[in-house]
């Protein structure tokens, strides 16, 4: 480990870190999302350190990679339980406060479906879709010239679906 700057000071220190935040999530975290969340919950965290940790928490069975992903696995939630009252008070804050916010993330785009695919004829067609976790809310499919303005339709639906969804009703209910 780095040195005394921050809280996390051995490497068991820091892979109860790892399961505590995963613990936290709804859903697989990302590598950057992972490491990002890891590192600003203390300041002495190197990359190189945290990245041994997650690979050795993997071997061991208490954190499953699927692709670029990572999960707890059950064994790393019992295990991560019985030891993040080891974890400083400082450090779990600061933790639970970025693993919040990317579950936040996750929830919404878990709500949020946007795809597209080529038609026979020429064109694309793009499906755009909302739940709010219950059911849909909102589907559409709309055509499309090209595959670049299927992409953009998707990044931008992505990005505005909640205020999009309260456009179309708007002008639904009042024209």
């Amino acid at each position: 480990m780095e040195g005394p700057l921050g809280f996390i000071h051995s490497e068991m220190d820091l892979k109860v870190l790892i399961l505590f935040i995963l613990r936290r999530l709804p859903e697989p975290a990302a590598w950057e999302e992972l490491t990002d969340m890891t590192l600003l919950s203390d300041g002495a965290i190197g990359y190189f350190d945290f990245s041994e940790c997650l690979t050795d928490l993997v071997r061991t069975g208490h954190v499953e990679k699927a692709g670029d992903t990572y999960a707890v696995t059950d064994k790393g939630r019992v295990n991560g339980e019985a030891m993040e009252s080891s974890l400083p008070y400082s450090v779990r804050v600061r933790a639970e406060k970025a693993a919040a916010t990317l579950a936040s993330l996750q929830r919404r785009r878990k709500m949020i479906e946007a795809g597209h695919e080529m038609r026979s004829r020429g064109g694309f067609t793009v499906h755009l879709g909302l739940s709010d976790g219950v059911g849909p809310i909102l589907s559409m499919d709309l055509l499309t010239g090209d595959g670049k303005q299927a992409a953009q339709m998707e990044e931008n639906f992505k990005k505005n679906a909640e205020k999009l969804y309260g456009k179309i009703v708007e002008l639904l209910l009042n024209g």
